[in-house]
């Protein structure tokens, strides 16, 4: 099989390593890809928005399934478009990816069909949605309604934070046009998780749970990221929680967007909030989440390659999908700064050393610069070990990074922590 991958970060390097170990692959092209997956795959200097020249190069080199990391061109119709020509594509049509684009087609949806979430308001217009948070009061959430690479929302503590998110997300444009429209949510009380979900419009597997740590700093302190950190499994999803999470939200979305005309084939990710009242949504992607992926994918045992077929062809409920026993643990390195201003262009050192130390190196936001390997994003590496325990797999990832060394170097020192606390209680 020819595999195209579309994307350039460290979701998209687990995605192609991942692949790469199915028998059934001869080759795989990323567009446009990153150092480290340039050991794995054939990278072609296409953008990922550049969906195009993505379809032209597909025909030109009969690709047999495209894989899709990011949200923009799942936002843009990609998997529209290659239908259109006969091409197969994991991830979902346009319509369906509004689940992502659009918090408030989300909360619509979500509400419409009784899938549990928090209580919501969406507003074009500034004063309006002012009136509501001073009359909500805080904490309160403040989303902007589109893509902002996972950096448009702000948990305000007070009513003047909040009031100061709405300013900067939609009379500053702070992230453009997504700022069009924002969500007010009341705040919600509990521990997040991730569950990635396969699905094929129909049926619904889910993935090993995950917690991300999207502050930038330790204590979940400082901006929120993309994300600073992932482990699975995480164990607020206990086995009832699993089990609520797939009967009350998986399965109803994926059932209510087909019922919409949006039939959804591919990743969906849905963001938790895991109350004293059962799970809530927080958020759903439409595609694998960053750096959950990096933490998710090194436990599963079976061929990701059959699994993304069977979803794609509309018979996910014909196999079986198993999982590793043990835990995966994933620290970013960032640059400093991030996820404000940061620089480019240092020289990355002790890759070598890591991997020997046990771990996954997952490029993010690296490129090649007179031979050298450097720095060129905010997020610069995934370093992830797997063990029998989190334990065990923090203690080995905090070993490997620690040979890592690029100028400004940043990153959390308490990932998975919660984990580790409950284990301990």
């Amino acid at each position: 099989m020819r595999i195209l991958v579309i994307g350039s970060g460290g979701r998209e390097h687990a995605l192609v390593w991942k692949l790469a170990a199915s028998p059934r692959v001869t080759q795989i092209y990323c567009a446009p890809g990153n150092p480290g997956i340039a050991a794995l795959a054939e990278c072609v200097s296409i953008d990922a928005s550049d969906i195009a020249a993505l379809r032209q190069f597909a025909l030109e080199r009969q690709i047999d399934l495209t894989v899709v990391g990011p949200e923009l061109p799942l936002m843009q119709g990609l998997a529209d478009e290659f239908a259109a020509y006969g091409l197969k594509v994991f991830g979902p049509k346009q319509a369906a990816a509004r689940i992502e684009g659009s918090k408030a087609f989300a909360k619509a949806l979500m509400q419409k069909y009784n899938i549990p979430t928090a209580k919501f308001a969406v507003f074009e217009d500034i004063a309006a949605a002012m009136d509501c948070i001073r009359r909500w009061g805080a904490p309160v959430v403040v989303k902007a309604d589109g893509l902002a690479a996972g950096k448009g929302v702000v948990v305000a503590q007070t009513v003047a934070e909040a009031l100061d998110a709405v300013q900067t997300i939609m009379r500053d444009r702070a992230f453009g046009a997504a700022g069009n429209r924002v969500v007010i949510e009341e705040y919600m009380e509990g521990e997040e998780a991730s569950v990635l979900a396969f699905t094929d419009g129909y049926t619904v597997v889910p993935m090993v749970a995950a917690q991300d740590h999207k502050r930038a700093c330790d204590g979940d302190h400082g901006p929120n990221t993309g994300g600073m950190g992932a482990y699975a499994p995480a164990p607020v999803v206990t086995a009832a929680v699993r089990e609520r999470v797939v009967r009350e939200i998986l399965q109803p979305v994926v059932d209510a967007l087909r019922q919409e005309g949006c039939l959804y084939q591919g990743c969906l990710y849905a963001g938790l909030m895991i109350t004293a009242d059962g799970p809530k949504v927080v958020e759903f992607n439409a595609r694998f989440g960053d750096p959950e992926t990096q933490a998710v994918l090194p436990l599963l045992a079976s061929d990701l390659v059959m699994i993304m077929e069977a979803c794609v062809d509309g018979r996910l409920h014909e196999i079986d999908i198993a999982w590793a026993d043990g835990a995966a643990v994933c620290v970013v390195a960032a640059a400093g700064g991030y996820p404000g201003p940061y620089r480019k262009g240092d020289v990355i050192s002790g890759l070598a050393a890591a991997e020997a130390a046990g771990a996954l190196i997952f490029h993010a936001g690296t490129a090649i610069s007179d031979g050298k390997l450097v720095t060129s994003g905010g997020r610069v590496l995934g370093v992830t070990a797997c063990a029998e325990t989190i334990a065990t797999a923090v203690d080995k990832a905090y070993r490997a990074i620690n040979n890592i060394n690029f100028a400004n170097i940043h990153y959390r020192r308490d990932i998975a922590q919660r984990a580790l606390t409950k284990a301990r209680d």
